[in-house]
């Protein structure tokens, strides 16, 4: 069985994947439409022009079309993995709802992918600290705070897009990208904490790694783009604030980068987790 499937492991595996398919193929559609700068436009200007957000909207339909094929043959499976897929179905069905009211909302469905795997992650972290305590749960807890507050700034970065409402967009990116670094840097500490049991050396210095240089990277993201004096999507090299929108923007392709190989180092962490959703009713309501 691919290891993706072990497990928890495709939570992980589908935010990598998908939001690595979101940035890459945005900003090839954009390029190649000539709606932005081949060279190093931000990682969220792709999605701004309406011809890519036609195009993800026609992926959108591709996918809820392929699921709807798939979902009569996963209701005659009991299994719990089975069950949320089936979960998954109806969620991509209320994001695709979504998405025909409101525009491109790729930033928004990777917010939820992102909420899922931290929450689970945080039940991980939570079960094996019950087994062999190694941190404090607040620390924990604290961590998945932050995180959820990151996937809240990326559903303002969908909702709210660069050239319309500028501050409100950018607020939101800012939330996004603050809170995620700290989320990394806190579940590298994590990992040390339970390290050797529960994670190996080399993958505590790997996520150390992606946290230090997305650490590294937020800052002067931050600062050259609270710099630049205008907000547009096409630049000339002769500009003035163009050495700070270069830098700014290496910056962000960085940290979004760092963000997607740090979730892929929870993949082998989730082989070995299963999740289950228990419901009680109570009488006297």
């Amino acid at each position: 069985m691919l290891c993706f499937l072990r497990g928890m492991a495709f939570v992980p595996f589908l935010l990598v994947t998908w939001s690595s398919a979101a940035f890459i193929i945005s900003y090839v559609v954009a390029v190649l439409s000539g709606h932005v700068n081949p060279f190093l436009p931000y990682i969220r200007y792709p999605i701004s022009k309406l011809p890519v957000n036609l195009f993800s909207q026609q992926f959108w339909v591709g996918l809820r079309f392929a699921l709807k094929q798939i979902k009569g043959t996963l209701r005659g499976l009991k299994s719990g993995k089975v069950q949320i897929l089936l979960h998954l179905y109806k969620t991509t069905t209320v994001l695709f709802i979504i998405k025909k009211s409101n525009g491109d909302n790729s930033p928004g469905c990777l917010s939820f992918s992102g909420a899922a795997t931290m929450y689970t992650r945080y039940k991980i972290v939570e079960k094996q600290n019950e087994t062999s305590y190694f941190s404090t749960p607040v620390f924990n807890l604290v961590s998945l705070v932050l995180g959820l507050v990151g996937c809240i700034g990326m559903g303002i970065v969908a909702n709210f897009q660069e050239l319309a409402v500028p501050v409100v967009h950018d607020g939101g990116a800012l939330l996004a990208f603050v809170c995620g670094v700290v989320y990394t840097f806190l579940q590298s500490i994590i990992s040390y904490k339970s390290c050797p049991q529960w994670n190996s050396l080399m993958t505590c210095h790997v996520r150390m790694a992606i946290s230090a240089v997305s650490c590294a990277a937020v800052v002067p993201m931050i600062a050259c783009a609270s710099l630049i004096s205008i907000t547009k999507l096409e630049w000339n090299p002769r500009e003035k604030d163009y050495i700070y929108h270069v830098v700014s923007a290496v910056c962000e392709w960085t940290v979004a980068f760092g963000f997607i190989f740090y979730f892929l180092t929870f993949i082998q962490d989730f082989q070995n987790v299963t999740l289950r959703i228990s419901t009680e009713i109570n009488d006297d309501i």
